[in-house]
């Protein structure tokens, strides 16, 4: 007697077991679940400022915005129109190639890294002054900077107002050599935010007409940021000078500096030249104490600008903060 014929599954009906096995495996406890997609937008840029720098330039400055997996970048609007771009750690732009004599409205936006944006700043307004053909000839330098610390991330600066035959629109205020910070022409004071504890910073301004004609560097002015607390003090060398000589047809750039107080000796420096570093100075013996003198041989031709900046190696074999920065200009 025959039993029951087996049945065998079919093909479609295997793939469906099978299926149905990995989705199960897929949604035991043994899984990770994706994390939520990121749809919360950054803050609202605030405190949007914008000036006109020349006849054909706007600039526009905020404050940072916060989000809850980190702002990427920034974007900028005229009339709704996206202009520029920057990244988080930028919260300033110029806006060039305008027209002279226009009035333009400008927004910032944040963006995260989904690509969510923030509702648009609230706008503000920038005319852009008329033009001036063959304005050639720049602004006076503006004098007397002086600067006082704020707290371990701010300062304030002031100056002495330029003078130009048209008018100074804009003063720069730069940081070694780059620009930070822009205000009107009629201000002769700022507060510049964002800085580090602990840092030695080196500020000089310059003037700007309408004809984007610049003036000089003003004098330079070091600050100091407080340390943040339980950092420990600056271990930046203080008190450089840089003079730039020329004697029996050799060029020479001599440096003296004061050591920093490091809890040890320090045998070697760091020296930079133009942003980039140089050389290293090494004592072969216990440095002297208190100032110290270096001498440099200045390879370039009479009349190219350097500066100049240097950093300690302390005694745990870190290199410490670097010194304010001096800029000086090769003699023949």
């Amino acid at each position: 007697m025959r039993g029951p014929a087996v049945q065998r599954p079919t093909v479609c009906a295997v793939l469906a077991c099978s299926l149905l096995l990995l989705t199960a495996t897929a949604c035991g406890g043994g899984s990770h679940a994706a994390p939520p997609a990121d749809r919360s937008r950054p803050s609202t840029p605030a405190g949007v400022t914008a000036q006109a720098g020349s006849a054909t330039s706007v600039h526009v400055m905020w404050s940072p915005s916060t989000d809850d997996r980190g702002v990427t970048g920034y974007e900028v609007y005229e009339k709704g129109k996206k202009v520029r771009a920057v990244a988080a750690e930028t919260t300033m732009v110029d806006v060039d190639r305008l027209a002279p004599s226009h009035a333009y409205a400008f927004t910032v936006r944040a963006r995260d890294a989904a690509g969510n944006l923030s509702a648009p700043s609230a706008a503000v307004t920038a005319k852009t002054p008329a033009p001036t053909p063959d304005d050639r000839k720049p602004p006076t330098v503006p004098t007397t900077l002086q600067g006082k610390v704020n707290g371990a991330r701010s300062v304030t600066l002031s100056w002495a107002r330029a003078t130009d035959a048209v008018g100074v629109t804009s003063y720069d205020i730069y940081q070694e050599d780059s620009r930070i910070h822009s205000v009107r022409g009629t201000e002769t004071s700022t507060r510049i935010d964002g800085l580090r504890p602990g840092t030695v910073y080196t500020f000089t301004v310059r003037a700007r007409d309408a004809a984007e004609n610049s003036s000089k560097d003003s004098n330079a002015v070091d600050l100091t940021t407080p340390s943040a607390p339980g950092s420990g003090p600056s271990t930046a060398p203080t008190g450089l000078t840089v003079t730039a000589q020329a004697k029996a047809g050799e060029r020479t750039l001599e440096l003296r500096w004061t050591q920093p107080r490091t809890g040890g000796e320090v045998k070697e420096y760091q020296l930079y030249l133009n942003g980039r570093f140089a050389t290293s100075i090494a004592w072969g013996a216990p440095p002297p104490p208190g100032q110290v003198t270096y001498t440099l041989t200045a390879t370039e031709p009479p009349g190219t600008r350097y500066t100049v900046k240097l950093r300690a190696k302390l005694p745990d074999g870190k290199w410490g903060d670097f010194s304010a920065q001096r800029t000086v200009v090769g003699v023949g």
